[in-house]
């Protein structure tokens, strides 16, 4: 089948490597445009963009959705169906028009939960054990076309969304080429979701990483592994931010919390700082990073900081 790519992230990448080693034919690839990325922010082409780039693949980078260029060339492509993994638009009827056999769209998710932009990091916040991928028939709205097919997977206890992410992308990757197969054959028929079940999944903004000991540690354990690597969970000590990579729920009985308020550092050793959350649990802060700095065992910067157990808290507010 003759097809458009559509993607930018390295979900997007996984995805359009499956369809480079199969029979399919990639009539060109649509990314967003180089933009600046990591701590230096230098300007940088997408993942997709550089796997495109490398395979000498046609590629544009529309800045809107109403770019002309977008549309001229879609038309000149002239694909049978295009294919969208993470792209970062929603696309116009006019786009959505040109591929006769449809536009099918890989989402990280069991359609109709976690519609939208961070379906991945949203299910591991919200303690999902059970997740999956979803191929479907684009429409103009947000994650609601019918569905194709879907495939589940189970979320590990301790898995970060980062980490949840690649394992989504590989399974998205042969759902995909399952999914084009079914369609040349005529095997799969499209199914409306059931819109009343629906979720949705915001994109996550930096602040959604602040921990605030005011949740359980189950509850807090969840929220830093949904936002690691992106956007970051974060502790304050002194009104400074200090990243957390790695943490667990402790089995600390909850008399040792008695009258200790959440926040409060119940002890700290070469295992991590044991931390006082909501209703008398406890997490264990294994691994840190300092602003400027290299990560660390938590107990290495907890020495160098001063803290002592069962005096010290983290701020329970945002700094500033």
């Amino acid at each position: 089948m003759r097809v458009v790519f559509m993607g930018t992230p390295e979900f997007g990448a996984t995805i359009l490597g499956a369809l480079l080693g199969s029979p399919h034919d990639i009539a060109g690839v649509v990314t967003r445009p180089d933009r600046p990325r990591g701590r230096g922010r230098r300007v940088e082409a997408s993942p997709v963009a550089v796997l495109a780039a490398s395979h000498s693949l046609p590629l544009i980078q529309p800045r809107s959705r109403g770019d002309e260029l977008f549309l001229s060339q879609m038309k000149a492509w002239a694909p049978e169906a295009t294919v969208v993994a993470a792209f970062g638009l929603i696309l116009p009827q006019e786009i959505l028009a040109v591929a006769p056999k449809g536009n099918i769209n890989v989402h990280a998710s069991l359609l109709p939960k976690y519609r939208g932009a961070a379906p991945v990091q949203d299910a591991i916040i919200k303690g999902e054990s059970i997740t999956g991928v979803t191929t479907m028939m684009m429409d103009e709205g947000l994650d609601t076309g019918d569905v194709l097919l879907s495939r589940e997977t189970p979320i590990g206890a301790a898995t970060t969304a980062g980490e949840l992410e690649e394992q989504l992308a590989c399974i998205g990757a042969d759902l995909l080429l399952e999914t084009l197969d079914a369609l040349e054959s005529g095997a799969v028929r499209p199914e409306p979701q059931d819109s009343a079940a629906a979720t949705y999944s915001r994109a996550l903004r930096p602040d959604d990483g602040d921990i605030l000991w005011n949740q359980t540690a189950f509850e807090t354990h969840n929220r830093i592994r949904g936002c690691t690597p992106r956007p970051g969970a974060r502790l304050y000590f002194g009104g400074q931010p200090v990243r957390i990579w790695k943490a667990t729920v402790d089995d600390c009985a909850q008399a040792q919390c008695a009258g200790l308020t959440p926040g409060t550092v119940l002890e700290y050793s070469k295992s991590g700082l044991r931390v006082v959350c909501e209703s008398q649990t406890v997490l264990l802060v294994c691994e840190v990073q300092p602003a400027g700095r290299q990560r660390m065992p938590a107990a290495d910067w907890a020495r160098g900081a001063r803290i002592q157990g069962r005096e010290s808290r983290f701020d329970t507010a945002r700094a500033g």
